[in-house]
């Protein structure tokens, strides 16, 4: 079956959040990109789009990494877990570490995705939760409380989603940017 691939989750609520956290205002950001200060309004308020490359460029930004120290204890307990977890970007949804129990279930070399989004994988109620993040706060705050859904088929053999119950719990790295870990409950 072809893998679907969905639009990219919106990053203005990111780009906003690594402003007020970096303490950067939106004219400086607009030096950064090479826009003007109403442009990262409008991108931060949802109004505007980005272009393919300015995408490129707050992505690159605004990606999780895991640094030393405490972000790879937290990628080691991951990847120990006997239960299916993985840990993404939550931004753009990269692959950061998975246990040996999700790998498992991956159609190819789980290693071989590590670095690359699972976007294109994401099932429509995964998509819709997605959606709702915003509504929900997700992005403002340093703590903010996982959350549970119920999920459906992506139909995919390469990364397989299978209906269950996951929950997603979202992480702030040692600097700034955001994790989440995904975990199949049932």
């Amino acid at each position: 079956m072809a893998e679907r691939l969905r639009e990219a989750p919106p990053l203005g609520p990111a780009l906003r959040r690594w402003r007020l956290l970096h303490r950067v205002k939106q004219a400086h950001a607009a030096e950064l990109f090479g826009v003007t200060q109403s442009t990262i309004s409008r991108w931060e308020a949802g109004l505007q789009a980005m272009e393919p490359a300015e995408r490129a460029k707050v992505e690159a930004l605004l990606a999780a990494r895991l640094n030393p120290g405490a972000d790879h204890v937290l990628a080691g307990l991951v990847a120990d877990s006997p239960r299916p977890v993985h840990l993404v970007c939550d931004l753009s949804h990269r692959l950061l570490a998975l246990s040996a129990r999700r790998a498992a279930d991956f159609g190819c070399d789980a290693n071989a995705l590590i670095g690359q989004s699972l976007w294109p994988f994401i099932t429509a109620e995964l998509a819709a939760m997605e959606a709702e993040l915003p509504e929900r706060g997700w992005y403002e705050g340093a703590v903010v409380p996982p959350i549970e859904l119920d999920t459906g088929s992506n139909g995919s053999n390469l990364v397989p989603v299978r209906p269950s119950r996951c929950r997603w719990t979202r992480f702030i790295l040692s600097d700034g940017t955001a994790a989440r870990l995904v975990e199949t409950l049932a």
